[in-house]
């Protein structure tokens, strides 16, 4: 059975910068388009981020400049690089695979000073 799992979630300082990893476990090959989602207090969960086999990357307007994600070859982990964070990222961020439509647990960021 496929699982996916979330780390490299924390508390950090406005400015500072962060990496989530998305590690699978089980069959990769038929895990991707993926996506990094977060949910922040109060709201509904939104799209950060997706990525394809193929390499093609976007991530949402609200994040462009300041978020980028990325895969290892293999396609067992995916990550989530998160520069000059802002208290209004504190959420918590799932990874996703769209093509099986399953969940990580999600790992929370928080921002603040």
């Amino acid at each position: 059975q496929v699982q996916l799992v979330e780390s490299g979630g924390g508390l950090v300082q406005p400015g500072g910068s962060l990496r989530l990893s998305c590690a699978v476990s089980g069959d990769s090959s038929s895990l991707y388009p993926m996506a990094w989602h977060r949910q922040r207090p109060g709201a509904q969960r939104e799209l950060v981020a997706t990525i394809t086999g193929g390499g093609s990357r976007k991530v949402v307007n609200s994040v462009k400049g300041r978020f980028s994600v990325s895969g290892e070859n293999a396609g067992n982990v995916i990550y989530l690089q998160m520069n000059d964070l802002k208290p209004e990222d504190t959420a918590v961020y799932y990874c996703k695979s769209i093509q099986l439509d399953i969940w990580g647990q999600g790992t929370q960021v928080t921002v603040s000073s």
